[in-house]
């Protein structure tokens, strides 16, 4: 049984989240509760140390999905006795687990936020012990929904406002093709072909038909037929399953000049998309549109910007992240209670592997005229605020209490009034430095170790 609503979340009843995590999470938390650490007041933060190759920007998504499993991370009888019949928790543990309720506070970048190397994408507030049972399945969300959002918002930035479907659903797991379609939508995709992830999140859904169809009737055009009479004259017709010239022909014989569209999703599709203009215009089709598939990614679509194409359907690239199905992210301890109460900033010194301790404040810094120019965090204390800076880290959960969910849309919309912010040179699809640099207030800006891609 399920509760559906159109902020796009998909309450499972009876359904906890709590074993969506790591066996060493529960070791820590036995360990801390033993020796009494487990209570101290502690600051988790979720960054990223680098952004993948070629990416001048990353695109944070699963926020919402996130506060979705925050809400059902529970540990009900049946888990708790799962936990102690298999050695994994002794008693005491598996009591207070019993009873465990998320009861601290999160702040972070919203659902189509942009983020850099060291932007503090989620800041979690509690006591050790509630926060570090979350870090596994946090992780997991945004590690994912956040890839499959920066390669989908690098895609529908080269697509120049034409219309890009998601459709990526048959290469990769049944949840994480419902997840990508939200984080493709997050980031500019106009509709997807998953009706469960429609149904879910109210996300439009389009979907025409394959080569099957045109193999299972006699005829090339009695399958045509076929789409017309079922579904209208408005549909899209493949019609590159035997002769392209012919099959186009056929498609406006039975439609007529009112064809919503045809699809290529084969050969040499700038030359051919040309081709079928010319075609479609000589018969008088001149408002037919050609959506062109076939193991697109942004490169692709970049490439096919000046051809005669009026929408992309993309599936694998987008569903892994055209090749980086990860963002990195992380999710380490940078502050904590000491013996007195104040709160103690703590770091990860390993090499290739530093963090930066302290509480952290993010701003995003721009130019009078409204152009990104710094990433701005404070360690501590906030950032100023110079007039025509933006605060990035939005409250999500107050004292246990979920108060930061958005709609699909208003991420969408958010994430595309936060890209047009970004230099020109964010859109580029070679090697470079990220669009803005971090930077950080006080002593620590000397020794930003997230100053260049390089850094680790």
């Amino acid at each position: 049984m399920c509760t559906n609503d159109r902020r796009g979340t998909l309450a499972l009843v009876n359904a906890t989240t709590a074993l969506l995590t790591d066996h060493y999470e529960l070791t820590m938390l036995q360990a801390s509760l033993a020796d009494g650490t487990a209570h101290r007041r502690s600051v988790f933060e979720l960054f990223a140390r680098r952004l993948p190759d070629g990416r001048r920007y990353g695109v944070v998504a699963g926020v919402n999905r996130l506060l979705d499993v925050l809400e059902r991370f529970r540990f009900d009888e049946q888990t708790v006795t799962f936990l102690v019949e298999q050695g994994i928790v002794d008693q005491p543990t598996a009591d207070w687990l019993a009873d465990y309720r998320f009861t601290g506070d999160i702040f972070g970048y919203a659902d189509g936020e942009i983020f850099f190397p060291g932007s503090p994408v989620l800041i979690v507030e509690s006591s050790f012990a509630e926060a570090v049972l979350l870090e596994t399945v946090f992780l997991s969300v945004l590690n994912h929904d956040s890839a499959v959002a920066s390669a989908a918002s690098r895609m529908t930035w080269w697509a120049g406002g034409r219309p890009c479907i998601e459709m990526g659903s048959r290469r990769t797991h049944e949840e994480a093709a419902v997840a990508s379609a939200l984080a493709a939508y997050i980031a500019g995709f106009a509709t997807t072909s998953n009706l469960e992830a429609a149904r879910r999140f109210g996300i439009p859904s389009a979907g025409t038909a394959a080569h099957s169809f045109t193999l299972l009737h006699d005829t090339e055009r009695d399958a045509f037929t076929s789409q017309v009479d079922a579904l209208g004259k408005g549909t899209t017709l493949l019609v590159d399953t035997y002769d392209l010239t012919e099959a186009v022909a056929i498609a406006i014989d039975v439609a007529g000049t009112d064809l919503g569209a045809v699809r290529l999703d084969s050969g040499d599709l700038p030359s051919l998309a040309g081709q079928v203009r010319d075609q479609l215009n000589s018969l008088g089709a001149t408002k037919t549109r050609i959506i062109v598939t076939s193991d697109l990614d942004e490169y692709q679509i970049a490439a096919l910007a000046p051809a005669a194409v009026d929408g992309y359907g993309v599936g694998t690239s987008l569903v892994t992240g055209s090749g980086y199905p990860t963002c990195g992210f992380v999710y380490k301890l940078v502050a904590r209670e000491d013996s007195s109460g104040a709160l103690l900033p703590v770091a990860k010194k390993s090499p290739d592997k530093i963090s930066i301790g302290g509480r952290k404040y993010a701003l995003r810094r721009r130019s009078a005229k409204g152009v990104a120019e710094v990433e701005l965090i404070g360690v501590g204390e906030p950032p100023v605020d110079d007039g025509d800076d933006r605060d990035l880290l939005k409250p999500l959960v107050e004292a246990g209490k979920i108060v930061g969910r958005t709609t699909p849309d208003e991420s969408q919309a958010h994430h595309l009034k936060v890209r047009d912010e970004l230099p020109r040179s964010a859109s580029q699809l070679s090697r470079g430095e990220p669009a803005i640099p971090t930077e950080y207030m006080g002593d620590l800006n000397a020794r930003n170790p997230f100053a260049s891609r390089s850094a680790r």
